[in-house]
C-alpha cells in the first residue's frame, strides 16, 4: 500500500472516531443525566450514626456498707446474678425489731379485746348498781322528808349513789378507749386492725430492705466499669455500676432535616459498621425522633434571641438491625457506622401520573 493510500485509511479512521465519540459521549451524559434524575432522592445516607444498647445504671435501694463485689469490668452477667452484696447484720437486726414489734402490737390488740370485755362486765354492774342506789336515796329521801330518818341517813343514800355513778362512768371511759384501740369495731379480725397493718408494713419494709441488701442483675447484660469496693459506704440511689445490654442493640443514624422528607418507618436500610469493613447489617427504620436532638440537650438553642445563624439540624433516626447470622461480629455500643436508607422515592414521570411519585411517600413519613 502505498504512503498516501495509507493517509486516507488514517484520515477516514479519524473521521470513524469523532463519529464514535459525538455519540457515545451525548448518550453516556444522557446516561448518567437519568440515573441521576431517577434515582436522586431515593436513599439518605449518612455517617453520623453510632450503635445503641440499653445501659442500666445498676443502684441500690437502701445505704450500707460493702461486703463482697461478685463481677468484674466486662463480665457477662444473666438475670438474677449476684452483681455485690451490703453489710446485711443492721438489716437483720431491723426485721428482729420489726418482729418484735408486731408480736407486741398482737398482744397489745388482745389486751384492748380483755379490757374492753372486763369494762363491759364492770358497766354492767355499775349500772346494776347505780340503779339500786339511785332507789335507795329516793327512799330515804321520802323518809327523810316525813321525819322517819335521819339527815345522816340520807346523806349515805346520796353518797353511795353518787359513788356508783363514778364508777358507771368509768366503766364507760374504760370501753370506749378498748373500742377505739380496736378500730371501733371489738369483732373486727386481728389483721384488719390499723395497729396491726402499721406494724406489719414496718416488718415488711426491714423485710425488703434485707432483700435489697444483695444487688441482683435485673436482666443480661454485660458489666461496665465497676465503681464500687469493699469496705465502701454507698447510699441509697448512688449508681454503683453500669449494665450493658447486649441482645438486642440497635443503630441511631443522625439525619439532616433536609434527608428526612422521605424517609418512613418501615423502610429498608443497609448499616456498616466501621470496626467490620466490607460486613453489611441489614436493618429497617424503627422509629424517627419528634424532635432534633438540639431540642433534647439541656441547653436548647435560643434562636430568637441575639445574632442568629441558620444551622441545618440532626433528627435521629432508629434503625432495627434485623436478626443475623450466628457467626455475625460482637456489636458494641458506641460503635460508629454508615447507614443507608432505600425510602423507595423515583423522580418518574411515569411514577408522577400513576400516583408513584415521592410526593406520596412524603405524605406517609409526615403521617407517621
Amino acid at each position: 500500500m502505498s504512503k498516501q493510500q495509507e493517509i486516507v485509511v488514517e484520515a477516514k479512521r479519524g473521521r470513524r472516531s469523532q463519529r464514535i465519540l459525538w455519540i457515545a459521549g451525548p448518550l453516556l451524559v444522557l446516561s448518567i443525566a437519568a440515573y441521576v434524575y431517577l434515582f436522586s432522592g431515593r436513599y439518605a445516607e449518612t455517617d453520623n450514626a453510632y450503635v445503641k444498647a440499653d445501659v442500666t445504671a445498676v443502684a441500690t435501694q437502701i445505704d450500707g456498707r460493702v461486703v463482697e463485689v461478685a463481677v468484674h469490668q466486662n463480665q457477662r452477667v444473666s438475670e438474677g446474678d449476684l452483681l455485690f452484696r451490703l453489710d446485711p447484720e443492721p438489716l437483720r437486726i431491723a426485721v428482729a425489731e420489726a418482729q418484735a414489734g408486731l408480736a407486741s402490737t398482737v398482744d397489745a390488740i388482745t389486751a384492748a379485746r380483755d379490757e374492753f370485755h372486763q369494762a363491759e362486765a364492770a358497766l354492767r354492774s355499775a349500772d346494776t348498781t347505780l340503779d339500786y342506789a339511785g332507789r335507795e336515796l329516793k327512799r330515804q329521801h321520802e323518809l327523810r322528808g316525813r321525819g322517819l330518818v335521819a339527815q345522816q341517813a340520807e346523806d349515805n343514800a346520796e353518797q353511795a349513789w353518787s359513788e356508783a355513778r363514778a364508777r358507771r362512768d368509768s366503766a364507760r371511759a374504760a370501753q370506749a378507749r378498748a373500742r377505739s384501740l380496736l378500730g371501733g369495731d371489738v369483732a373486727a379480725e386481728t389483721g384488719s386492725l390499723p395497729s396491726y397493718r402499721a406494724a406489719a408494713a414496718k416488718l415488711a419494709q426491714a423485710e425488703l430492705d434485707l432483700a435489697h441488701a444483695e444487688l441482683r442483675a435485673p436482666s443480661d447484660g454485660i458489666v461496665g466499669s465497676v465503681a464500687v469496693k469493699v469496705g465502701e459506704y454507698i447510699h441509697a440511689g448512688e449508681a454503683a455500676l453500669p449494665l450493658v445490654a447486649s441482645d438486642h442493640p440497635w443503630v441511631e443514624a443522625n439525619l439532616k432535616e433536609t434527608e428526612l422528607a422521605n424517609v418512613a418507618v418501615g423502610q429498608s436500610a443497609e448499616v456498616r459498621i466501621d470496626a467490620y469493613p466490607g460486613r453489611v447489617f441489614q436493618a429497617t427504620v424503627a422509629s424517627i425522633s419528634p424532635a432534633s436532638g438540639a431540642e433534647f440537650s439541656v441547653l436548647p438553642a435560643q434562636n430568637a434571641t441575639g445574632n442568629w445563624v441558620k444551622v441545618v439540624q440532626r433528627v435521629p433516626v432508629r434503625l432495627r438491625l434485623l436478626s443475623s447470622a450466628e457467626d455475625a461480629p460482637v456489636l458494641r455500643a458506641g460503635m460508629s457506622a454508615v447507614i443507608r436508607i432505600d425510602t423507595g422515592a423515583r423522580n418518574s414521570v411515569f411514577g408522577r401520573w400513576f400516583g408513584g411519585d415521592d410526593g406520596g411517600v412524603r405524605q406517609t413519613a409526615a403521617s407517621r
